[in-house]
């Protein structure tokens, strides 16, 4: 039997992958991370324009979670000079890399709503 990528008791490569594994859900850890990034994968948005958006979200809650993005590489925070200062954030081109696993987790969840939940609570 060929293996695939996943992940075998005993590999010489499991542990690798489990904290590659555990990396991921770190970037994605926390009610708001994966929120904050599904909505700069449409476009870049001022700081105000995310804490409107993402309902229910504390401002102190956002400056913490874009830090963290901002930290990781996956988010750039741009200022633009003027009179009022304007900043906004962005993906950075590394930030752009987890579109894919984005939309496979939303391919993912919507076949799993339609097995738990029959089709019509799918969509």
């Amino acid at each position: 039997m060929q293996k695939t990528n996943l992940i075998y008791p005993g590999d010489s490569d499991c542990m690798k992958r489990l904290r590659a594994i555990d990396d991921t859900i770190h970037i994605f850890s926390g009610k708001w991370k994966l929120a904050i990034i599904s909505h700069l994968c449409a476009r870049q948005m001022r700081y105000s324009e995310l804490l409107k958006d993402l309902n229910g979200i504390a401002g102190k809650v956002l400056s913490r979670e874009l830090k963290d993005l901002e930290m990781n590489g996956l988010i750039t925070r741009e200022v633009t000079a003027g009179s009022p200062v304007a900043v906004s954030y962005v993906l950075s081109e590394y930030g752009k890399t987890l579109k894919a696993l984005i939309d496979a987790m939303v391919e993912w969840g919507l076949k799993h709503r339609e097995k738990i939940f029959g089709k019509q609570f799918a969509q």
